[in-house]
């Protein structure tokens, strides 16, 4: 059983999602099965990979950073974010009521730990805050997980 995590920008671009979205299920068809997929179902990166696992057969873990983190995603999202809630065959929810930066970090060292490999949906910049994504990359290179950064060609930050 291969278990991967995933970091990620969100607001992504249409043109960026759909490269983002092919080099994501290029990328799962080349792990070993089955497969769990950990994420923390935001809008952008996580949503697109957790719905690549779930269409490759594998088994969603959500590991959700707050009891109200739901309030914090886009309104338009909800809906997609609820549907892949509800095939997680797992959901860990972290001991903060409200996200922020804190119960982010905590959340995305939750996901690492335990997972075999991290794909980062990344850019290359730096975090724009504590717990963006170049925070949980030098996390899990620190830890000794294997770091797979996905950024094609053409990819832009909305």
């Amino acid at each position: 059983m291969t278990r991967i995590a995933i970091t990620g920008h969100r607001g992504l671009p249409n043109p960026t999602r759909a490269l983002v979205d092919a080099a994501l299920r290029a990328e799962l068809r080349q792990a070993i099965q089955p497969l769990v997929g950990v994420s923390c179902l935001a809008d952008g990166a996580d949503a697109l990979f957790a719905q690549a696992v779930l269409d490759e057969g594998g088994q969603l873990v959500a590991v959700l950073p707050a009891q109200r983190y739901r309030e914090r995603l886009p309104a338009d999202y909800h809906p997609t974010y609820d549907a892949l809630l509800q095939q997680a065959t797992e959901v860990v929810t972290m001991d903060y009521d409200r996200p922020g930066r804190e119960a982010y970090m905590a959340a995305s060292v939750r996901m690492v730990t335990g997972a075999d490999h991290l794909v980062a949906v990344w850019d290359g910049q730096p975090a724009a805050g504590r717990g963006g994504t170049a925070d949980v990359v030098t996390h899990a290179q620190d830890h000794g997980v294997p770091v797979t950064v996905i950024w094609p060609d053409g990819c832009q930050r909305g």
